[in-house]
């Protein structure tokens, strides 16, 4: 069963190319704005920074206070548009793309989950018992952006097909990474602003039946969609997602008003809000105890989940697939390719942190569990580009 064989058409795709180009150049400014953040806090200026971030902002509108910290702005606010776009990007590989099919979709779908469940389960038997057991959701998730960046870095020495398949893979990830979210971390639910928020998406979808394509029907009820899912308990970004669904989309080569979206969304997702979130949530004041720290059950669950959980899982459940008949290898790909993918996804960084945030409230947790993360990222990416360099290195050698 051939998956990728309609590998040309899909990367004709406007959507994919801007997805692709967007997340690689992303990637790299991620990583400046990680080692910025890291110096920060580690400098002088580290206070004054932990204080900005602290600041309220906003307004207040009768008896009713709209005013946040700056931090709650970027992870409850920015990050819904981020959101937003991964939702519309879920939605347009459902329609038109890696996962418009039952064929199409089926290795992917079965990678992403053992990238999820392996990596999961590896936590649970380290904090089993411990007040760190709620963070079993950390290691399941894959910062696309970096995963995408490195792979691109790696040209051809991997064939195309792995970085679709790496790209549709991250996208299910990110849609296992909401569904926990919304599902797990939602700690108490008001129903009278669900209520509201449900009307607002029944407006939504009216506007959709009626094939409304003006982007601000969606765009301005999706402000308060956002607004009613804050208040009703449920973490914000899942507004993002949920605005995403009911964006009108098509299958044919006419530009939808989700693609539309999707391509004003990519470059402000990727070269600001991602760098933002970055910059105010990787401020890691290191200290010696922190080595330590990593030998602890959730230094060991995170570095171990991410890293080695990742790479079974992801090869362990691909193989499970092709052997039931259930998809193939991309073209071109081997199983050492799969491996070195497996690896790679194990760089968890945005959506691992995000996680972080919402399983701990203590404070030293939650930088436990960042410092874990980074170097659990470094490692996979580093592992991740070496493997896949070294594929290419001894294929050479074979043919010389």
């Amino acid at each position: 069963m051939a998956i990728f064989t309609d590998m040309a058409k899909l990367l004709n795709l406007q959507a994919f190319k801007d997805f692709f180009r967007s997340g690689q150049i992303g990637g790299i400014i991620l990583l400046v704005c990680v080692a910025i953040s890291l110096f920060i806090a580690n400098s002088s200026h580290a206070n004054a920074f932990s204080a900005f971030l602290a600041t309220d902002f906003g307004f207040t509108f009768g008896s009713q206070s709209y005013a946040f910290t700056v931090s709650a702005w970027i992870n409850d606010a920015l990050m819904a548009v981020f959101f937003l776009l991964v939702g519309l990007e879920i939605k347009r590989e459902m329609i038109e793309g890696e996962l418009s099919s039952v064929k199409k979709a089926s290795l992917p779908v079965v990678a992403a989950l053992g990238g999820m469940l392996v990596p999961a389960f590896i936590y649970f038997v380290f904090n089993k018992g411990q007040s760190t057991a709620s963070g079993w959701g950390i290691p399941m998730a894959t910062d696309i952006a970096f995963a995408l960046a490195i792979i691109s870095m790696l040209g051809k020495s991997v064939p195309t097909s792995l970085k679709v398949f790496l790209a549709a893979l991250a996208i299910v990830d990110d849609l296992g990474a909401i569904l926990v979210i919304a599902i797990f971390y939602t700690n108490e639910v008001h129903f009278d602003y669900l209520l509201m928020a449900g009307g607002v998406i029944a407006l939504l979808l009216v506007f959709n039946l009626f094939n409304i394509k003006a982007l601000y029907f969606y765009l301005i009820p999706g402000v308060f969609l956002w607004y009613f899912i804050h208040h009703s308990g449920i973490h914000a970004t899942i507004a993002g997602v949920l605005l995403a669904l009911t964006i009108p989309t098509n299958s044919t080569n006419i530009e939808s008003p989700l693609e539309k979206l999707e391509h004003l969304l990519n470059g402000p997702v990727n070269y600001f809000i991602m760098p933002i979130f970055a910059l105010a949530n990787t401020n890691i004041t290191f200290q010696k105890e922190m080595i330590g720290g990593l030998a602890s059950p959730l230094g060991l669950g995170i570095i171990i989940g991410l890293f080695a959980g990742k790479t079974l899982g992801v090869t362990l459940f691909s193989w499970l697939a092709v052997k039931l008949k259930l998809g193939s290898l991309p073209s071109r790909s081997g199983w050492k390719h799969i491996i070195g993918l497996g690896m790679l996804a194990g760089i968890g960084f945005t959506m691992s942190i995000f996680i972080s945030l919402l399983s701990f409230d203590d404070q030293l947790y939650v930088t436990e569990a960042k410092f874990a993360i980074l170097c659990a990222s470094v490692i996979s990416g580093l592992a991740g580009f070496m493997f896949l360099k070294s594929i290419r290195k001894k294929q050479a050698a074979v043919k010389a």
